[in-house]
């Protein structure tokens, strides 16, 4: 089955606002073998809206349709559609009722505008909506399925969850979608194909994208098939292959964010972090907390960008500030081995660098950044220069560092104190 989603709003034009809901909606259709073909944005205008759902309609076997399902003048979907297919819009005393009832619970009476939202195609069924105004619609049209969801995503997802994705089952067929997701640091896009496409190339059932993110690369293996057994033998297959070409530069082939497989990597070895951070200003403590119970493994952290608070609060020596420089391997070095020893954690890590715009010099360009990590069997540093803009180089320099703290776990038991 495919289908195609078509996002109405002119918010969704600007810069204000992004389209989430197409990748929930995206996510949960092809857990149901249902492919998406094609993803369109148009604005609230009658004439773009309907030229939309005509082309969707010659195309898709299915057609969801995100927003425009409001009170105002504006929300156009429900008329724009009953138009093109023919159907009248008839008034649903029983949305009506419920509409009431919802702003009588807020202590408010209904303005005559939420009228709108009660009228409903000819043969549609609608979807009730626990958390807004706003009902669904169920469509069917010439062996075409359409589903109208409401725009906010918190409204969207609940009713889709319910209401849709149970009919979809029924007439998705059994074709599904099997998926693996390496993601690999340390090679640019050019090495990572050039290692791994003559495997790739030999799997004809297997569609095979390559994206560049800052600082990894993501390789997604994809295959729709009715067949599971066969699609888990040659996607495993496959990464197996791919992990052999591409080495330790794979963190995960199941497609896990580094924070977590970092996360998982501490709780495996019974170790604890602490960080010391001066350029990524608390960045790689915010993704290592991101997790539920990081509380296991991360014991604590300092952003630390005055020369007065490395000194006070890690230790680090003014007068190694004053000869060596803020940025250098040797400041570093002392960031990570006094949080360490400041927080009694297994592993220090600190952080130092030049982020931009401003602030840097010959000696030491933007994107300069230092990375240092302390144990009970020493202390490791290493330099960077990564490209970009400011927020560009701290992410990378945090992507940098959580995966020394992942590889610093391949080499054996140096750095298990436990």
């Amino acid at each position: 089955m495919k289908a195609e989603i078509i996002a109405i709003g002119s918010e969704m034009l600007t810069p204000f606002r992004v389209d989430t809901n197409s990748l929930f909606l995206t996510d949960e259709l092809n857990k149901l073998g249902i492919e998406v073909t094609r993803k369109t944005i148009v604005g609230d205008d009658p004439a773009g809206i309907s030229d939309s759902f005509r082309g969707a309609l010659q195309r898709a076997d299915l057609v969801i349709a995100i927003g425009g399902l409001g009170p105002t003048e504006d929300d156009l979907t429900r008329d724009v559609l009953a138009d093109l297919l023919g159907r009248r819009l008839n008034r649903d005393e029983n949305i009506v009722r419920a509409i009431q009832e919802r702003f009588r619970k807020f202590g408010r009476q209904m303005p005559e505008t939420n009228i709108r939202q009660a009228m409903v195609p000819e043969g549609a069924t609608p979807l009730p909506n626990a958390r807004g105004s706003a009902p669904g619609l169920w469509l069917e049209d010439r062996g075409r399925l359409i589903a109208l969801l409401p725009g906010p995503p918190n409204e969207l997802k609940p009713m889709f969850t319910d209401s849709v994705a149970p009919r979809l089952a029924r007439v998705a067929g059994d074709v599904r979608l099997y998926k693996r997701e390496l993601r690999i640091v340390g090679l640019p896009e050019s090495d990572v194909d050039q290692r791994v496409a003559p495997i790739y190339k030999s799997y004809a059932d297997v569609q095979t994208t390559i994206l560049a993110a800052p600082g990894e690369i993501q390789l997604h293996y994809l295959c729709w098939t009715s067949d599971a057994a066969a699609a888990e033998k040659a996607l495993a297959e496959l990464a197996e292959r791919s992990v052999l070409a591409l080495g330790e530069h794979v963190y995960t082939t199941r497609g896990e964010a580094l924070e977590e497989v970092v996360a998982n990597t501490l709780n495996e070895n019974q170790a604890t972090i602490a960080v010391a951070e001066s350029c990524t200003a608390g960045l790689v403590a915010e993704r290592l907390t991101r997790i539920a119970g990081s509380s296991s493994y991360f014991l604590g952290g300092v952003v630390c960008y005055s020369n007065a608070i490395k000194s006070e609060w890690v230790d680090v020596p003014r007068e190694l500030i004053e000869v060596k420089g803020a940025v250098s391997p040797e400041v570093t070095v002392a960031l990570a081995e006094g949080i360490r020893r400041r927080s009694g954690a297994t592993l220090g890590l600190g952080i130092t660098g030049i982020a931009g715009p401003g602030g840097g010099s010959p000696e030491k360009p933007v994107g300069t950044v230092h990375i240092a990590l302390s144990n009970g069997a020493g202390s490791r540093e290493r330099a960077f220069r990564f490209p970009g803009e400011r927020d560009r180089v701290r992410w990378q320099a945090s992507q940098t560092a959580l995966d020394l703290v992942r590889r610093l776990f391949l080499y054996g038991p140096g750095v298990r104190t436990n």
